[in-house]
């Protein structure tokens, strides 16, 4: 039987300067294309925007420096979604930075805080970044 993996990903933009992917999400991402196992993903704090649809960081400088391949986070949360991995956003984080249900990728899944616990119960191993 596969072992199923849960990734909770907190602290938002991660080396998304250095790097065009959240490396949390990529992880993730690469663990869910091995095939090997069940993987999900549960976004919150600051990294609940990760799921806000329309989002772009096209044209981002620092002083004269361009970024020249920019994240783009809503992407790869499209595209693990589009991988078959569950996405969940915390709801009262996501509440608390006044995102609303409609401005969600569709597919994300809402959780509350307090049903963490019985969530994270389904899983053999869980990741905290």
């Amino acid at each position: 039987m596969a072992h199923r993996y849960l990734s909770i990903v907190e602290n938002a933009y991660r080396a998304t300067v250095e790097e065009q992917d959240d490396t949390c999400l990529w992880f993730t991402h690469a663990m869910a294309k091995l095939g090997q196992a069940q993987v999900a993903v549960v976004l919150r704090g600051n990294a609940v925007n990760y799921a806000v649809k329309g989002q772009s960081a096209t044209g981002l400088t620092f002083g004269t420096q361009k970024l020249q391949v920019p994240p783009d986070l809503p992407r790869e949360v499209k595209d693990l979604l589009d991988a078959k991995v569950s996405v969940y956003i915390v709801s009262e984080d996501a509440t608390d930075r006044g995102i609303n249900a409609t401005d969600l990728i569709p597919g994300v899944e809402p959780v509350a805080r307090n049903g963490l616990a019985k969530l994270v119960d389904g899983f053999d191993r869980v990741f905290h970044w």
